[in-house]
């Protein structure tokens, strides 16, 4: 009887101490797990001021302090110098297929970043793997009748989703330098374009 009531109270502990980790000894162990980085690929092991706030709220922070990633995110999307937001579909789908890019092993680049899109979206019919931790973006632009303004919002989703929903688990494409501004047209032209094979 007393063994099971020392099991029961050290179930209610350990989760409790295992929160009081201490962040040096996380961190330290962080850096040793990648020594032959990059010093380029070094920075990515620091959270900023966005990641470190939604971490400390499990990605459900406080009204103010989402209100705060949001209009911090939104003030680093930079925008197509020509003012178009769709670029070349079929340039898309490539970059939505590929996986390549910021692996500690992948610098310096030997090709362009890709997006990893099917890693968490379905995005065409034909595509039979895809993740499903994002939505579906099938008929994208169809549901959204091809008007410009969604084609706006959706370039600003994937150049910093933290910017339209903060704590998102999407990457920040362009924010971070992932993806350039022409690829992120691209990938608009992907979800948004008449002819894309993911509005048929």
């Amino acid at each position: 009887m007393k063994k099971l009531a020392l099991l029961l109270a050290l179930a209610f502990v350990a989760p409790a101490s295992a929160q009081q980790i201490d962040k040096a000894r996380v961190d330290a162990s962080i850096t040793a797990a990648f020594p032959g980085a990059n010093e380029t690929f070094k920075p990515r092991l620091d959270p900023d001021e966005t990641l470190a706030q939604c971490t400390a709220h499990d990605n459900s922070p406080p009204k103010e302090i989402a209100a705060s990633i949001e209009k911090r995110e939104r003030a680093t999307i930079e925008y197509p110098a020509d003012g178009k937001f769709l670029g070349d579909w079929q340039k898309g789908e490539r970059v939505a297929q590929s996986g390549y890019g910021l692996r500690f092993s992948d610098y310096p680049a030997r090709q362009a970043h890709g997006g990893n899109c099917y890693g968490c979206h379905e995005i065409t019919q034909k595509e039979l793997s895809y993740g499903t931790v994002g939505p579906t973006l099938r008929e994208y632009g169809k549901l959204r009748d091809f008007k410009e303004q969604a084609a706006k919002e959706l370039y600003e989703k994937i150049y910093n989703a933290q910017a339209i929903y903060p704590c998102s688990l999407m990457p920040r494409f362009g924010r971070n330098k992932v993806l350039s501004v022409e690829q992120i047209k691209d990938l608009v032209a992907l979800l948004m374009s008449p002819d894309s094979p993911v509005n048929k």
